[in-house]
């Protein structure tokens, strides 16, 4: 049976989007999904997002498989992308500009804007040790600062989860950092039970910060927009940054909120469709 699928990408962080609308179970296994991901022999993706029925009340639920085949939590840029595939598949009979959609993470509201962007209410930040999930602090504390041993360097670490682990460490440049090589050893630090996403932050300015990532699940991508919401917090735990910043991805630039009014985190960002086709 040939699936229709569409490719997008926010900020080059890419995926391939399937109406899964019929069913509450993705059309494809994680093993083929990861068949798929490949950039030599399948499409070429981060991930495979999957457009399923909505639940406990929303409209849309969100699955992904990672290049790996491991299931994130959630994804930024790809519920950004998400979006903008539900406007297409919704084609005249759209009615509004924002979608409530279920994740792992929790409901997600991103909403079209009018110049053709998305802004994401990505939720509140959990800062919790056993909410990241990890072992650098006691279960009710903060990781705030905190020393790491990674690769026989000490990392000051923060950690901060949106709906999926991020450890966030600053340097002074964000191009030196051997991100293939120690990007790993993050992920799979015992820290971590269920592994970690890394952002390296170089802070620009307080309005201003140029960011590089390790997905877990995904290796080195363009962009992450959890990543992005993670280190503004971060960032504004330890007094670098203002509560509203741009960021600088090798993709391109997200603007991140930490509202004070609600504690949420608003995530605005392009989403960008490259082509369709069927396997």
């Amino acid at each position: 049976m040939a699936i229709e699928f569409t490719k997008y990408h926010g900020l080059g962080n890419d995926f391939i989007l399937i109406d899964n609308r019929s069913s509450l179970t993705p059309v494809i296994t994680p093993e083929k999904a990861v068949k798929l991901c490949d950039r030599h022999f399948g499409i070429g993706a981060d991930g495979v997002i999957f457009a399923l029925p909505g639940q406990n009340g929303t409209d849309y639920t969100m699955r992904i498989f990672n290049s790996d085949g491991s299931e994130p939590e959630m994804c930024g840029n790809g519920i950004r992308c998400l979006a903008v595939f539900l406007t297409e598949l919704e084609g005249v009979s759209r009615t509004k500009d924002f979608y409530t959609i279920h994740t792992l993470a929790g409901t997600i509201t991103p909403q079209l804007t009018d110049d053709g962007q998305v802004k994401v209410d990505m939720g509140q930040p959990r800062l919790l040790a056993q909410e990241i999930p990890t072992t650098l602090a006691p279960t009710d504390s903060k990781v705030i600062n905190v020393p790491l041993e990674v690769a026989d360097h000490t990392w000051n670490v923060t950690c901060v989860s949106m709906g999926n682990p991020h450890c966030i460490t600053f340097v002074n440049d964000v191009a030196a950092i051997p991100l293939e090589s120690i990007g790993p050893k993050f992920e799979h630090h015992s820290v971590f039970p269920q592994r970690t996403n890394t952002e390296f932050i170089e802070i620009v300015n307080r309005n201003y910060l140029k960011m590089r990532v390790w997905e877990r699940g995904a290796g080195i991508t363009l962009a992450c927009g959890t990543g992005a919401c993670a280190s503004l917090v971060a960032g504004v735990l330890n007094d670098k940054c203002d509560r509203t910043a741009i960021i600088e991805l090798p993709g391109g630039e997200l603007e991140i909120e930490w509202s004070e009014v609600d504690n949420k985190i608003y995530m605005t960002g392009p989403a960008e469709r490259v082509f369709a086709g069927k396997f």
